[in-house]
């Protein structure tokens, strides 16, 4: 599945929901499913600055493509990064750097978080980003 359906596909799951309530709901419980990061892991290197709670993202290449893991010490950042790491883990180096990322405006996402949730968000996605470009510069 490519990077846009995937992210329809949550555009979708969002507008079942008609306030933002069950929204947050519904972060809090992809947050349950989360592949979680290796404590191994748990280093500065991986750890997003600019967010008000302790996110880490690990990224490893697999056959080409990049496999992302990742935790949280909030319930709700972990729903965030949740929704990141399905759109993002599992797709190929160029294809990351390519996306449009329009669809957290579509369902709302930044402009119903708090400022320093929302700087988070965008520290999330350049972090895997920066993974990103790390693992097309290898190849």
């Amino acid at each position: 599945m490519s990077i846009q359906e995937i992210q329809d596909e949550i555009v979708e799951e969002f507008s079942l929901f008609d306030d933002w309530m069950e929204r947050y709901e519904y972060i809090i419980e992809l947050g349950k499913t989360l592949p979680l990061i290796d404590e191994k892991h748990k280093t500065e290197e991986n750890i997003i600055t600019g967010c008000q709670s302790k996110v880490w993202v690990y990224g490893e290449q697999k056959g080409g493509r990049i496999v992302f893991t990742a935790d949280s010490d909030a319930i709700l950042t972990k729903g965030i990064i949740a929704i990141l790491i399905r759109s993002f883990s599992n797709q190929k180096p160029s294809d990351i750097l390519d996306a449009n990322n329009d669809f957290i405006d579509k369902i709302g996402l930044k402009e119903h978080l708090s400022p320093t949730r929302a700087n988070g968000l965008v520290s999330m996605i350049k972090k895997i980003k920066i993974y990103a470009l790390g693992f097309t510069s290898k190849n």
